[in-house]
């Protein structure tokens, strides 16, 4: 299976999402790790030889093809929010938004 994000990118970007309580790329993330570790289990069974491998192929074969479309639906909302590609570091305006967020909903929270 093709990678276009490492697994240091994903959990990175996943931090940060997490951090900064911004659910979509978080939500994003944990779906591309939950497929890879789909995949791998798929490619475990695949080398086993008392199992049905025509069923494990097809999995691993949709995986991989709905892992790319998670990975490219990923990449856009990336580049939507203004991430920067080359760190997938959120960006600092975004962060201090996220934080006035949280700020304003624990001040509203705090007076009643």
């Amino acid at each position: 299976m093709k990678l276009r994000f490492t697994n240091q990118e994903i959990t990175s970007i996943l931090e940060q999402a997490i951090i900064y309580t911004c659910a979509c790329p978080a939500q994003v993330c944990k779906a591309i790790n939950e497929q890879r570790a789909l995949y791998k289990y798929q490619e475990n069974c695949l080398n086993l030889t008392d199992t049905d491998k025509a069923v494990h192929q097809l999995i691993s074969d949709t995986v991989a093809s709905t892992h790319a479309q998670l990975e490219q639906c990923l990449e856009q909302i990336l580049l939507l929010e203004g991430w920067d590609m080359k760190t997938y570091q959120m960006p600092k305006a975004m962060q201090k938004k996220l934080l006035a967020e949280i700020e304003n909903t624990l001040d509203s929270s705090t007076l009643k």
